[in-house]
């Protein structure tokens, strides 16, 4: 392994240390294998919906449960179609713009 440990997934905390073979962080105590981190890095650039398929800018969408909007007392219901979505790099499951 290197001298330098990776900056902690969750929270990019550059303090992260090894604790048998697990990587952790001591500012918000998350715990992953640097391995899994490796294999991650290499995915993480398909985005797949709740069924497996693989999204791209500009496909249609369905919503399949309800999401709260920042900022307002309303919700988007289950079933509501979105079009046109975009792909971008978003900070932990929060990958898609509509």
């Amino acid at each position: 392994m290197s001298d330098t440990l990776p900056p902690c997934p969750e929270c990019a905390s550059e303090y992260t240390y090894e604790m048998g073979a697990l990587l952790v962080c001591p500012e918000c105590a998350h715990e992953w294998s640097p391995t899994a981190s490796d294999e991650a890095e290499a995915g993480s650039t398909e985005i797949k919906d709740a069924v497996g398929n693989v999204l791209s800018d500009g496909d249609t969408v369905t919503v399949i449960k309800d999401l709260k909007v920042k900022g307002s007392a309303a919700a988007i219901k289950v079933g509501t179609k979105v079009r046109n979505i975009r792909i971008v790099n978003g900070v932990g499951d929060h990958a898609i713009d509509c």
